[in-house]
Parts: structure tokens; sequence; C-alpha cells
């Protein structure tokens, strides 16, 4: 059943299809943030100068390793948080007020200021803690619009159209990622010879010794996410919704009682419960994966570079067709299978390092272990992506007519509720063995309990009123 407004069904095929160009605009001006900030650039650059801090405290290098990893997790864990005890009530407010763009813009703002104070981050330690509480405001602005900015999708089609929709535009976001990774590679992250991946030095007269090149992650982010949001503001013109409240107290009484009949609604409370797992695990692995491979495997960041590229096309073409199996199958079987995958890369990542792959012996130099981690790497930006989108589309499936702001709060709820889990279980393991190879161990729990509580949501999703 659509749960599409009427007055969507006034606008002209053009105006319709422009609204769903300016809704992909969306995941193309965004996915940086992940890209780039997260996972490629900016997440490893942070781990190897933290870990060159820690060492010149006189900590050996494995420990000061593990300290590093340890301390990227607390910023996640920290902005998890924010975002959890926030998302299910601002989303409640912006349903009862009929209003999502103020708030979509506010977040904006939070989005491109984080993401500007990457740049302060120098090579030697300094400004470390300003640069991971920049980069978490900057995430918590990159989660709170896309709560916003998902609400819109059940109103751009039916649940046929939802799946591929959600499918294209997360391919889109994957696209604007490497072809952003492309640019920062060959234009300006440096490597230990102070050239960019293709031999040329950092554009803009970037000093190379400075690591400028690698610290522009931050001010290229925002300016490409300010060029790219034009689309979505000129072309998604927000549908006319009534208002029935305009305070936060009437939000939460709602917010409340949607809350109270959670167990009452079989299929919702376990879908909630079971991406409350899995995505937590996906986005600590997406999370620690540079990390991982800047510290157990000693690869440079124009490695990781090269890594992300080969995942993030992955994630592209995998999101594509997995938005067409969406609309054919439904996205429960979707999630099951990309939860299946990402098991068995967390089983092979866990038992490999410089030396060995579980248990056997590796020539010295030998290429098996990079080999296998670009392997990882396309099997992670596949199965991740088709998962997060088959997850957006499953959830329309769940929402209520009138309230799908404050349906995807409560699903960033279950996202971020735990979201301090896998980070805080990957920084404890990790403290403990002293070891950043175990300390993913974790994620493969994670994964395993959210295919479990799958079992229980319905394929179809709730009838919807």
């Amino acid at each position: 059943m659509s749960i599409a407004s009427p007055d969507l069904d006034s606008l002209s095929a053009h105006s319709a299809r422009r609204r769903i160009w300016g809704w992909w605009a969306f995941d193309w001006a965004s996915q940086p943030y992940f890209t780039l900030g997260l996972t490629f650039v900016f997440g490893p650059y942070f781990a190897a100068v933290a870990t060159e801090a820690f060492m010149a405290q006189g900590l050996a290098e494995q420990v000061a390793d593990a300290r590093a990893q340890s301390l990227w997790s607390l910023g996640q864990t920290v902005s998890g948080v924010i975002i959890a005890l926030c998302a299910p009530i601002l989303g409640a407010f912006a349903d009862n007020t009929g209003r999502r763009m103020p708030w979509i813009v506010l977040f904006s703002a939070f989005y491109v200021l984080g993401a500007l104070g990457m740049w302060v981050l120098l090579p030697d330690g300094s400004y470390l803690m300003l640069a991971l509480l920049a980069f978490g405001i900057g995430l918590i602005g990159a989660e709170f619009t896309t709560i916003f900015t998902n609400s819109m999708l059940p109103e751009l089609g039916d649940d046929g159209a939802i799946g591929k929709l959600s499918g294209n535009g997360f391919a889109w976001g994957y696209l604007g990622g490497v072809l952003a990774l492309f640019i920062m590679l060959i234009f300006f992250a440096e490597g230990e010879s102070g050239k960019t991946f293709v031999g040329l030095d950092p554009a803009l007269g970037l000093d190379p010794a400075m690591r400028e090149g690698t610290r522009f992650v931050g001010p290229f982010t925002a300016i490409w996410y300010v060029v790219f949001m034009i689309p979505f503001f000129l072309w998604l013109r927000e549908v006319p919704r009534p208002a029935t409240h305009a305070r936060f107290g009437a939000a939460l009484e709602e917010l409340w009682g949607t809350v109270k009949s959670l167990p009452k609604r079989t299929s919702l409370f376990a879908y909630l419960g079971s991406s409350m797992f899995y995505r937590d695990a996906l986005n600590a692995l997406y999370g620690f994966g540079g990390t991982y491979a800047v510290l157990v495997l000693n690869w440079s960041i124009t490695q990781v570079g090269v890594f992300g590229i080969v995942g993030a096309i992955t994630a592209a073409l995998a999101t594509w067709i997995g938005g067409k199996l969406d609309a054919r199958l439904g996205p429960k079987p979707v999630i099951i299978g990309s939860i299946l995958v990402l098991i068995g890369v967390c089983l092979v990542v866990v038992g490999m390092t410089r030396e060995s792959l579980w248990g056997l012996a590796l020539t010295e130099g030998s290429a098996v272990p990079d080999i296998t981690f670009y392997i990882c790497g396309a099997l992670i930006g596949g199965a991740g992506g088709v998962l997060q989108s088959a997850s957006r589309s499953m959830m329309c499936r769940h929402a209520l007519a009138g309230r799908p702001t404050e349906a995807f709060g409560l699903y960033a709820l279950s996202g971020k509720a735990t979201a301090f889990l896998g980070p805080a279980l990957i920084g404890i393991t990790t403290w403990v063995t002293e070891s950043a190879r175990l300390g993913m161990v974790p994620l493969i729990g994670l994964f395993v309990l959210g295919l479990i509580l799958i079992i229980w949501v319905r394929a179809e999703g709730e009838v919807r009123g």
C-alpha cells in the first residue's frame, strides 16, 4: 500500500521525476563524509597521527596502535549516544509540525562546520582532540540530515518502487563518494614521498610536509556538500502536511505512545532490534576498516584510498543491482544474504596478519594479505551498500502514514542506541588483547544477533494507516 501524499499525485511526471533526482542528490552530496572522512582518508590519517603521538610518549608501537584505535572509537561512541537520544524526539517533533526542511538546513550547517574542522589536525598530533570533536559534530550533522531525508522516501513512490529508489539513491551516493575519493587521491592526498597517487604535488600549493593535502579532506568534503545540495533544495519541495502540535512535550507524548506499542507490533519490534545489531556492526566495520589496514597491514594512506575506491565502485554496482532484487523479492532476503557475506568477511579479517592467514604461514613480503583485504573491501562495499539500501526500504514498509520522520527517528535510535557498542567492544577488546586485529572479533557476534532477530520480521512489513 502506498503512503505517498495525495498532493504528490497532482504533480506532473516531470516534477515528480525532479523530486526523485533532488532526493538522490542528497546521497551524492553527503556520502563523502563517510567515504573520505570516516573510512578512507581522515580516519586512517587520524589513526596514524594518534599512533605517532602515543609512541612519542614512550608506548610500544602495538600498544600505541591500540590506544589510537580506542580513541577513534571513543569519538564515534559519543556521537552515537547523542544521535540515539535526540533522533526519535526530533523526528516526532518534525512530524507534528509538518516541517522537515528547516532541520535539514540546520544539520547541514553541522555537517559543513564539522568537515571544515578536520583541517586542524597537524601531523605532530597538535589539536588531536579538537579534530576529533569537529569530526563528531560533522558526523552528527550527517546522520541527522539523513534521518529527515530518509523520511521523504515513502512520498516518492509505492512499495513496489521504494526498493529500487532506495537502491539507486545509494548507488548514486557511492558513485559520488568514489569520484570524491579519486579527486582526493589524484590531486591532494600525499603519500610518504610527498606526492599524490599519480605522482603530482598536492594541488593549490598545499604543503606535503604539513600533510596539508590529506588535511584538505575536510574543506573538500564541506565544499562538495554545499555545491551538490543545491539540486536537493531546488527540486525537492516539501509536500505540505498539516501541523498537529508545535510543542516538544506533545512530540514526547506521541513518541512514548509509539514506543509503548512496539511489543504489540512484533515485526517492527524485531526489525528495530535486528537492525540495531547488524547496522552497529556494519558501521563499526566501515569506521575501522581503514584503521585496520593502517595498524595491522601497515598500509599507506594511498593504499587505503585505493582500497576505498574498490569498495565504493563495488558498492555502487551492488546497490543498483540490490535495488532491483529488492523490488522483485522484497528487502528481507536481500538483508539476510548481505549479513551472511559480511560475517564471512569478518572471519577472514580476524584471522589474517602480515605473516599468516588463519594459521597458514605466508612467505615474507607476501602479497596475499593485501590481495585478500582488497577482496574483503569489495565485499564490504557491495554487501554493506546493499544492506543499507534494503534496510531503508524495509523501514518504509513499517512506517505509519503521516509519521515517517518519527519512524526513521526510531530507526536511527535502533541504529544508534547501541552505536557505542560496536566501537566500544572493539576498543575494549583491542585494549585487553593489545591487538587491533583481534579487536574486530565482536562484530561477528553482532551480525549473528541481527540475523537471528530478523526471523520474526514480516517480509511485507506491517499494515500502515
